[in-house]
Formats: C-alpha cells, sequence, structure tokens
C-alpha cells in the first residue's frame, strides 16, 4: 500500500490559494482515477483510494490545516500500516519558480509548517517530497498573505501545468517506479 499526502487548508475559503497545492494535485489525481474522498473523522482527514497494478493507494488531504498536518497523517500512516518509503508528500515551495517542480527524498522544513509538523510526527526529516513552487512574494508582501492568495492570473497557467506535472510524477512513482528514478525522471535542472 501507498499514500500520498497533500498538503493544505480545509474550506472553500482557502481552496485556490498557493498553499493548497498540494490539496490541489492529489485532487487532480482523484479525478483521473475516478476516486472519491470521503472525511475520515477519527484522522480528521479526507482520504480517497483506488488501485494500481493491484495495490491500493490511499490519497490523502489532512483537515488539520497546514501547521497540524501531522497529528492527521501521523495517526492514518500507522493505522494502514504504510512505511515512510511507501509515502509522498505534495506541497508547495516558495523558493522555486511559479509551477516549477523539485522532488527530494528528505530535507528540512525551510519555514513550511506543514512540513515542520509532519517531521514531527514521522520523527524523522527522511520522506518523498513532490515540491511545487510558487513563487516569493512581491516586495513589501507578507509571506502568509502571498501563500494565502490566489494565483494571479498571469501565474495561472504556470500552476496548471505544474499541478499536472506533479501529478504525472506521483503518478510515475505509484506505478512501480522508485523514488530515485522518479526524480531522474522529473527534476529539471
Amino acid at each position: 500500500m501507498k499514500a500520498v499526502i497533500g498538503l493544505g487548508n480545509p474550506g472553500t475559503k482557502y481552496q485556490q490559494t498557493k498553499h493548497n497545492i498540494g490539496f490541489m494535485v492529489v485532487d487532480r489525481i482523484a479525478r483521473k482515477e475516478a476516486a472519491a474522498f470521503k472525511y475520515e473523522k477519527v484522522f480528521e482527514a479526507e482520504v480517497a483510494d483506488f488501485r494500481l497494478n493491484g495495490e491500493k493507494i490511499l490519497l490523502i488531504k489532512p483537515w488539520t490545516f497546514m501547521n497540524e498536518s501531522g497529528r492527521a497523517a501521523g495517526p492514518l500512516l500507522t493505522y494502514y500500516g504504510i512505511d515512510l518509503k511507501d509515502v509522498l508528500v505534495v506541497h508547495d515551495d516558495l523558493d522555486l519558480a511559479v509551477g516549477k517542480l523539485r522532488l527530494r527524498t528528505k530535507g528540512s522544513a525551510g519555514g513550511h509548517n506543514g512540513i515542520k509538523s509532519l517531521i514531527s510526527y514521522f520523527r524523522t526529516p527522511n520522506f518523498n517530497r513532490v515540491r511545487v513552487g510558487i513563487g516569493r512574494p512581491k516586495a513589501h508582501r507578507a509571506v502568509v498573505d502571498h501563500v494565502l492568495s490566489p494565483f494571479d492570473s498571469e501565474d495561472a497557467p504556470l500552476i496548471e501545468k505544474g499541478v499536472d506535472e506533479a501529478a504525472d510524477a506521483v503518478m510515475y512513482f505509484l506505478d512501480g517506479h522508485t523514488f530515485s528514478e522518479t526524480m531522474n525522471q522529473f527534476n529539471h535542472h
């Protein structure tokens, strides 16, 4: 069994904001695979599942808000007995240009509170990540305002492409490729 955790914030207020890239990617995969999300109250997360090559795949959207993502994801993975090597976390990244992907197997939180929460609950910074660029805030704009705002119209096509490419990278991994092979395929320099 494998799991894909998309990070974001619940509710329509945050739906199209930059911080919700992880939700956008797992939603895209769920649509392609005809998998429906159900709210799992005990885990405080929306979960959808589908089968790929006979293996069950879980798509997870923590509903604990970004800063507490680990509170939902940690117990879910434990409950299903999913090893961290079979987990992929999808999240936004300020340090990448809008729509650019960077896949990594480990790293610090880099100021990302969702990742900080996962590291705390997983007790390790070593887990597979698909980072999707949202760019830096424009001059004199606070980071929190930047990440919680929608994309500008000029960034919309870049982010569409980024979400598609991130979904492709996730599916490539889920289809039986190692994460190392996936990084080689999708990390463009």
